[in-house]
């Protein structure tokens, strides 16, 4: 292996939102943020970029959507143009811009549930309603959209919050799958919004599909949302992009930015780049080392953590743990508590969630097996 996964750095004292929130014998396995350290390749450039000393107001330039358009069709063959690429300083600022230029008042958001917090709660900051559509778990263990209620649901226009590979149920939404979706989304006029932001975590040789590949008609009506952030460990330079290849549309949307969301800094921009440029090799040991984790914690839960199950990630890096078997008021209090581990909360991913925790795997193997290890010995001595 050329990059060093195994390697353990000290994050203490650096500011870190993930190691900050919890005293030092905490071990946070909580945001999506990765215990990696970013590709060389990037901190290279970002070193170079710092040789000029000004670090003003900055806007993408050609080389950048250069860049990102050739990464989209070598990965996805979607075929974007430069000129449809609007950047941000995140996605979250994408989709509550989406939010309020394209819904009514009277009309619904659907958000399938559970669901990454900010998507839940973004339909409340523009007094939009809000129609929570659960899953419907399946058999095998996968989950499935209940097309039926979705339909039901985007009756009268209004716009699907799509989280695609979601978070945090790890699933990659296949192409009949995402087809019926969209088909739906486009037979009652509503808007697509689709956060795609885990597009190159997907496992078990997978391959994410943009919503908006699907067709020209479906591109009319869709917003993707991604960032090199989460792939490439980057989440702090604050970048990230929406693609709207309808030219009316784009304008509708990007208006709505006025006042709200504001440049994005330079040093985003260059690591951008050189992640969609150079970055392909570090990207592909790192899946290989993610996949890896996922197995390896995958087979831990079915054989150390009695009363605990999960679904099998198929991308991202994190877990959904059903914690129901344990009898547990609020199993994230517990591992917190008893462990000394800090997962994700359920209940912020949806009002149905309050025995499941999520856990980012997205960290050295030491750390993992850290995690697993304190997890299990407090459900052995709760047992004594």
């Amino acid at each position: 292996m050329t990059f060093d996964f195994d390697q353990v750095f000290d994050r203490h004292g650096t500011g870190s939102t993930k190691w900050s929130r919890y005293p030092a014998d905490v071990l946070p396995m909580w945001v999506a943020d990765m215990d990696f350290a970013a590709p060389p390749a990037i901190i290279q450039a970002l070193q170079q970029r710092l040789e000029h000393p000004m670090l003003g107001y900055s806007v993408a330039q050609d080389d950048l959507r250069d860049a990102i358009v050739a990464d989209l069709w070598r990965k996805y063959a979607w075929r974007v143009q430069p000129q449809e690429l609007v950047f941000l300083p995140g996605i979250e600022s994408g989709f509550n811009m989406a939010l309020h230029a394209l819904v009514q008042p009277q009309q619904n958001v659907v958000v399938q549930t559970p669901n990454y917090p900010p998507l839940r709660h973004a339909p409340s900051h523009w007094q939009l309603n809000k129609v929570e559509l659960d899953f419907d778990a399946l058999t095998d263990g996968t989950y499935a959209t209940p097309l039926d209620a979705l339909r039901e649901a985007l009756q009268g226009g209004g716009a699907l919050l799509l989280s695609n590979p979601h978070n945090p149920l790890g699933k990659v939404f296949p192409r009949e799958e995402l087809q019926a979706v969209a088909d739906i989304c486009l037979e009652q006029d509503a808007w697509i919004i689709s956060d795609e932001i885990h597009s190159e975590l997907c496992f078990d040789g997978r391959v994410h599909i943009p919503t908006a590949s699907l067709s020209p008609e479906i591109a009319k009506r869709t917003i993707t949302l991604m960032s090199a952030s989460k792939a490439y460990n980057i989440a702090g330079l604050k970048t990230a992009f929406m693609i709207i290849q309808d030219a009316t549309l784009r304008h509708r949307v990007n208006n709505a930015r006025c006042g709200m969301v504001d440049s994005v800094n330079p040093l985003g921009l260059e690591a951008t780049r050189v992640a969609y440029r150079e970055g392909g090799p570090w990207l592909t040991e790192l899946m290989a080392y993610l996949q890896s984790n996922r197995d390896y914690l995958v087979e831990a839960v079915r054989t150390r953590l009695p009363g605990v199950t999960m679904n099998i990630p198929q991308g991202t890096y994190l877990a959904w743990l059903d914690c129901t078997a344990l009898g547990l008021d609020d199993p994230q209090q517990f591992f917190l508590e008893q462990a000394k581990v800090g997962l994700s909360a359920g209940l912020d991913f949806g009002d149905n969630a309050q025995q499941f925790v999520r856990l980012n795997f997205g960290c050295p193997r030491a750390l993992l097996e850290e995690g697993i290890a304190r997890m299990e010995r407090s459900l052995r001595n709760r047992q004594a």
